[in-house]
């Protein structure tokens, strides 16, 4: 009976053994494996897993991620963007433009603070750009967002705002606007990324940095494609202006990818192969022919513009003109603005 129980004993003892061993073994061999999205580029490999978003299908540039305070991840549905707690201001942001992007939503104008920062941080608000001699410059564009009040309105969240002079804003940035509204209703789907680096100073009680230059960088490709077309024939504009008063063109400021790079220290394009990278962020954009420049250079040839409006040629009246009459947008004017498009005085007219 004892030698029974023994074995009995003795059996049950290897049973439980190896049940565990099993379980354990199946344990480990469940765990997923973690993947670096970033591998096998050497200025990107710590970075962390970046959200999936179409408006960061061309990469994270400053690998932006939620537990950095001066390189925050904001994922919006209208747009992505890397902030700077302690500037006040978006170190860059990021958005896809084709045209279910595009309406005729009127600007909403509601400048506010973004309630989706982090608890304890400063939210700049409207008011601290005022009389500052700087515009409450969007990042992302208003009128790239019209399609919705809702997806228009996201645009004037302060988190998407830096200080930029009036020329700057109104005419040549303004204008690269509208130029890469035109190659979206020429049916081009654009890829772009936007921001400012250096500082020139603060305003708002010392909240709000003010950058030194502002860049913008666009890669035109095929709605049907996308991201996955891009080769060594994709038109890619990269500017690189300074933020002050001053006439221009945005063709004057027309630079390199790599250029940029180096002035930011980011990795822009980081999500194409990098074969295609090292020729598209090497070239310089060229428009076709100079019937391609812009409404400030082509209208320097038209002796019958009004000088109220720089940037744009609009004849003095008669006859007497309305918004309605005129395909400009979002123009500079100066008094004493003969057509009364400027209806609230703030010197921008006909404003989308």
């Amino acid at each position: 009976m004892k030698k029974t129980i023994t074995w009995v004993a003795i059996l049950v003892f290897l049973v439980i053994n190896t049940g565990c061993s099993t379980t354990t073994t199946q344990r480990n061999t469940s765990q997923p494996t973690l993947t670096n999205p970033n591998r096998g580029n050497s200025s990107t490999s710590n970075r962390p897993p970046t959200p999936s978003s179409v408006h960061l299908k061309l990469g994270n540039p400053s690998g932006a991620a939620a537990n950095k305070p001066n390189n925050y991840l904001m994922v919006k549905p209208q747009y992505a963007l890397s902030y700077n707690r302690d500037k006040g201001i978006p170190n860059w942001a990021s958005w896809q433009l084709n045209r279910s992007w595009l309406g005729n939503t009127d600007r909403t104008n509601d400048f506010r603070p973004d309630s989706e920062l982090p608890d304890g941080w400063y939210r700049v608000r409207g008011s601290e750009y005022r009389r500052s001699g700087y515009d409450r410059g969007h990042v992302v564009p208003s009128g790239d967002r019209t399609n919705s009040e809702a997806n228009n309105s996201a645009t004037f969240l302060m988190t998407n705002m830096v200080p930029q002079s009036p020329d700057n804003n109104r005419d040549y940035w303004r204008e690269l606007e509208e130029y890469g509204r035109d190659l979206v209703e020429q049916g081009n789907e654009l890829y772009i990324i936007a921001g400012g680096y250096g500082e020139k100073g603060k305003i708002g009680n010392d909240k709000v940095s003010v950058p030194a230059r502002l860049y913008k960088i666009i890669v035109v490709t095929n709605p049907r494609t996308g991201i996955n077309g891009i080769n060594n024939s994709t038109k890619v504009i990269a500017i690189d202006t300074p933020n002050r008063e001053g006439n221009g063109d945005w063709e004057d400021f027309i630079t390199t990818v790599d250029a940029i790079e180096k002035k930011t220290g980011y990795d822009f394009l980081s999500n194409i192969d990098k074969s295609v990278q090292s020729v598209i962020e090497s070239k310089a954009y060229r428009l076709k022919t100079s019937n391609n420049r812009s409404k400030t250079t082509t209208k320097q040839s038209n002796k019958n513009c009004s000088p109220a409006y720089p940037g744009v040629c609009i004849p003095p009246p008669p006859p007497d003109l309305n918004c309605g009459d005129i395909s400009y947008r979002n123009f500079k004017v100066l008094p004493p603005d003969p057509h009364n498009f400027d209806g609230n005085k703030d010197g921008v007219a006909c404003v989308r």
